[in-house]
């Protein structure tokens, strides 16, 4: 079992930053894929930022690419999602996963999930 606890989420003026943390505790070697994935109201869950532990490779979906950075600190277990530039689409309860592979969006590829923590980008 992994547990993901996020936290960081708040209001913003647009154009303005926030930085996201998800502590990873438990079997953290098994889901060495961890995400961030959004989901705005009325939208289906989106995938936006992935990294793979070992190795660092990170991944992007264009909606965030070259505003949003996913960092992490294995030392403390944790990753970090920098977003500055925020717009006010980027509204949404932002999550937290964790999945054994790398390689998608899906969130069905994703085994652990955290609670979320709500983004909210004013005009």
């Amino acid at each position: 079992q992994v547990q993901l606890v996020e936290s960081g989420g708040g209001s913003v003026q647009a154009g303005g930053s926030l930085r996201l943390s998800c502590a990873a505790s438990g079997y953290t070697y098994s889901s060495p894929c961890m995400a961030w994935f959004r989901q705005g109201p009325g939208k289906e869950r989106e995938g936006i930022a992935r990294i793979y532990r070992h190795g660092g490779n990170t991944y992007y979906a264009d909606s965030v690419k070259g505003r949003f950075t996913i960092s992490q600190d294995n030392a403390k277990n944790t990753v970090y999602l920098q977003m500055n530039s925020l717009k006010p689409e980027d509204t949404a309860m932002y999550y937290c996963a964790a999945g054994l592979y790398c390689r998608s969006w899906s969130p069905q590829d994703y085994n652990y999930w955290g609670q979320g923590t709500q983004v909210t980008v004013a005009s």
